[in-house]
């Protein structure tokens, strides 16, 4: 199995980073952290230092001073598991999922999940069923069903499900064949534009993204764990949501941090008027959600890039770009199940059925590879010019993990106490929430160190503007 070294490198250089800057970063700790038999930590440990590196390389690029990166590992997986060591006024995380999200068995003796945390979603699976939300109905509704089937079916009624499968049986489906030859981080010239320069050189000291303007749409983990990763390097960072759009107030406030927030209703043309003047003077425009949606609204990575020549735009999708379920809606869990990792977990467990890995870790691990291409783009942009679409994708982080290789003894490992990371990784903070526990950043800069200069608000505390002065 490759190091972990061996690892940060091939998502380094296949970015067009240089290699020599490899030299400045340092990985410590030693693998399993937690109980997996997959390499869930050094997945998060690798993509934290990417993103951290592609900072240290801005930070050279605008004041002319090299810096090192150490990630160490323990703290890399209490970072990528952030949200269940979150307190607020001490007191600990609510209940993660609606009461009927979870897994059940079909009448063809399949497993599928359900992912019901949104009420949109928990009523397109209820329709489909015929059932209502308690899940010893929905149970006995669903062992009429074949697993396939009822995936199929509630998908096209606007629910978000998965039938388990093996990874060979995924790899064997069209949509598996789609993405083996695309990247890990795509990263591509979508328009013509002149270099912009970097905003006035950083003070010594400032941190490496200082000045720059990130819109952020996006929910959930993935996409606002890019925004907060950016935002603790000194991006000014402006999360838009709608006042009607659903969320989970626990990842609001975890990954809140070091942002504004906004709501603007892009349904109307007031609110697309808001959303073209701040993108006009946006440097990163990061979203997650499903194209379709956004081309609907005048939002689309060619758009962008009209309104905005020069404009770095990252695309999150759930299942890839290219394919029949490129449009498939989908999270981290989901696709745990579809790609082969609960059946795999399961049967390194010896269980009838599904087990999760212990992180969300597609969610983190694609997070930080959001926020390390659009750094990437964003140094090329300054160098060459152009307007450039970064995308990354659940399912193709969960591709990549997979062929990290598996750990024989890795479930035998003892899970890492909410005890132990409070005494090693936790800082204090107020909000607009109350007062904050929570993970400090991992990847450790030696000139700028990440911080968060902002308090996590509630949604929509702020105006649709950009500050005047970061």
């Amino acid at each position: 199995m490759q190091s972990p070294t061996e690892i940060l490198s091939g998502i380094w250089t296949s970015a067009g980073g240089d290699a020599a800057a490899l030299a400045h970063v340092r990985l410590t700790g030693e693998e399993p952290q937690i109980p997996s038999s997959f390499r869930v930590a050094i997945a998060g440990q690798t993509t934290i230092a990417a993103a951290g590196l592609a900072a240290a390389e801005i930070w050279r690029l605008r004041s002319g001073e090299a810096q090192d990166v150490s990630v160490d590992l323990r703290h890399a997986v209490a970072e990528c598991r952030s949200e269940r060591y979150l307190r607020v006024d001490d007191r600990p995380p609510p209940p993660a999922w609606d009461a009927i999200a979870g897994v059940y068995r079909t009448g063809d003796n399949r497993f599928v999940r359900c992912h019901t945390n949104f009420p949109h979603h928990r009523d397109a699976v209820c329709k489909v069923l015929g059932s209502e939300p308690e899940r010893e109905k929905v149970q006995a509704a669903l062992m009429q069903w074949k697993g396939e089937d009822f995936e199929t079916a509630a998908y096209a009624a606007g629910g978000v499900v998965a039938l388990m499968r093996s990874y060979d049986e995924w790899s064997t489906l069209p949509q598996a064949r789609a993405l083996a030859e695309l990247p890990l981080v795509s990263i591509e010239k979508i328009g013509e534009a002149a270099p912009k320069p970097w905003p006035q050189r950083p003070p010594k000291g400032d941190r490496p993204l200082a000045g720059l303007r990130v819109l952020d749409l996006s929910r959930v983990i993935a996409g606002p764990v890019a925004g907060r990763t950016l935002a603790a390097h000194g991006a000014d960072v402006l999360l838009v949501s709608g006042p009607a759009l659903p969320a989970i107030p626990w990842l609001t406030i975890d990954t809140g941090r070091g942002k504004l927030t906004t709501f603007i209703e892009l349904k109307s043309e007031a609110g697309r008027v808001q959303m073209r003047a701040l993108l006009k003077d946006a440097d990163i425009f990061s979203q997650g959600y499903r194209p379709r949606a956004l081309a609907a609204l005048g939002f689309t990575p060619e758009d962008a890039a009209k309104i905005n020549p020069g404009i770095v735009y990252v695309t999150l999708s759930a299942y890839g770009h290219a394919g029949p379920w490129a449009e498939r809606r989908g999270f981290d869990s989901l696709v745990q199940t579809t790609i082969g990792f609960n059946h795999a977990e399961g049967q390194a467990a010896g269980i009838d059925g599904p087990k999760e890995l212990p992180a969300q870790m597609l969610d983190h691990a694609t997070g930080y590879l959001m926020a390390f291409g659009a750094m990437m783009a964003k140094a090329r942009q300054a160098r060459e010019g152009g307007s450039w679409h970064v995308r990354v994708s659940l399912t193709q982080t969960g591709r990549w993990l997979w062929n990290l290789g598996r750990l024989e003894n890795g479930l035998n490992t003892p899970d890492i106490t909410g005890e132990a990371v409070h005494a090693a990784f936790i800082e204090s903070m107020p909000s607009g929430f109350g007062m904050l526990k929570a993970v400090r950043h991992s990847a450790l800069l030696s000139k700028t160190p990440a911080r968060w200069s902002r308090p996590a608000m509630p949604l929509g505390s702020h105006p649709a503007e950009w500050p005047v002065t970061s």
